[in-house]
């Protein structure tokens, strides 16, 4: 009975593990895998970080390329609910571009505001922000920083 249970717990591992990769390639057939950085707080180079991401699908094509913004530092501020840009989130969101946030950077924040900062609906939550970034630059994808 232990053997099967060994057995049984393996398998599901095994299952787990591979739905945690399927769901970082989900863009199988991208030509290019980008990484844009925003840790600035400044609206006019968080605008440009979305143009930039939306000119990268206009030129490439929504699935031949793979965007993922990464936010942390003064730049976790794109990723507010109530940034100006917040539409702009949620079309791009809308056509795989990923977004993450860096949890070091929400922690500093909640410790400075007194409460967590409500960040929009398409931001994922990631360790580290520059972390996440050479993860994906490991993974193949080039990191540009507008």
């Amino acid at each position: 009975m232990k053997k099967l249970t060994s057995i049984f717990l393996l398998l599901i591992a095994m299952t787990g593990s591979y739905q945690i990769q399927a769901g970082e390639d989900d863009k199988p057939f991208a030509e290019e895998r980008i990484v844009l950085q925003i840790s600035d707080p400044n609206p006019f180079k968080q605008t440009l970080v979305l143009n930039v991401a939306t000119n990268l699908i206009k030129y490439y094509g929504q699935d031949k390329v793979d965007i993922e913004i990464v936010a942390f530092g003064p730049g976790l501020r794109l990723m507010f609910k109530d940034n100006v840009n917040h539409k702009r989130i949620k079309g791009l969101s809308n056509s795989g571009v990923k977004f993450a946030a860096c949890k070091n950077t929400i922690a500093g924040m909640t410790k400075k505001l007194g409460h967590a900062p409500e960040l929009h609906a398409s931001a994922v939550p990631v360790s580290a922000g520059v972390v996440r970034i050479i993860e994906l630059e490991n993974q193949g994808f080039k990191l540009i920083k507008p």
